[in-house]
């Protein structure tokens, strides 16, 4: 039976795989870490104001789904939170880099996905993404799928199938799509920035609490 994602598990795991790939010395994320991934105002579509519960409860779907687990580290109880989306899925560093994308900020054009995959994977030209999209395509169960251009558009975008069938008519039309703008760039490793001090404040606060047990 296929693994079908709601949108909040998809934005969930989308922002643990780019956190991995973007944020390294960050990873694996703490909820707070990972509830400010998700509610990320650039390299979003569309923005969402997740709270901790809700993406608790993605995460308690995820590991029913063995996507997502649990992390605890040899030197702080902080429960941190890791994916295993490339091993369940098959999937290769170009067809992680393009599933990711698409989780985090729906359906796009090759040249989008291009533009947009650099921290994640580079590219070496548009044909090799278009060639890892008609794999992801092809498959038995097939992980993406081509969209009718819309009135207007260029280009034909592309959509992920982890949540399921998709309804074109659904779908909202762009006029204009831009890539992320240097300012975007900026305010996502502010972004990042903050979720790995929220992360170490955490930990602290963990280790301060065991410390203060020893004297009570």
């Amino acid at each position: 039976m296929p693994i079908v994602l709601d949108q909040t598990e998809a934005r969930v795991l989308g922002s643990l795989v780019e956190k991995q790939l973007t944020t390294p010395e960050y990873y694996p994320l703490t909820l707070n870490s990972l509830n400010a991934a998700c509610n990320q105002k650039s390299n979003r579509d569309p923005v969402m104001s997740l709270t901790e519960t809700e993406v608790l409860g993605a995460i308690d779907s995820l590991r029913e789904k063995n996507l997502v687990y649990t992390f605890h580290g040899s030197t702080s109880r902080t429960v941190k939170y890791k994916h295993v989306m490339p091993s369940v899925f098959e999937l290769e560093p170009p067809a992680v880099a393009v599933i990711t994308l698409l989780l985090l900020r729906g359906p796009q054009t090759v040249g989008e996905l291009r533009g947009r995959a650099e921290r994640l994977y580079e590219f070496g030209g548009l044909d090799e993404v278009q060639e890892t999209l008609d794999e992801l395509s092809r498959r038995d169960e097939p992980m993406v799928v081509r969209l009718e251009r819309q009135p207007g558009q260029k280009d034909a975008r592309y959509a992920h199938l982890l949540s399921g069938a998709i309804d074109a008519a659904s779908l909202p039309t762009r006029e204009r799509v831009t890539v992320a703008s240097p300012s975007n760039e900026r305010l996502d490793k502010i972004e990042q920035e903050v979720a790995a001090l929220r992360s170490e404040l955490d930990e602290f606060r963990t280790s301060f609490g065991e410390f203060r047990k020893q004297f009570e």
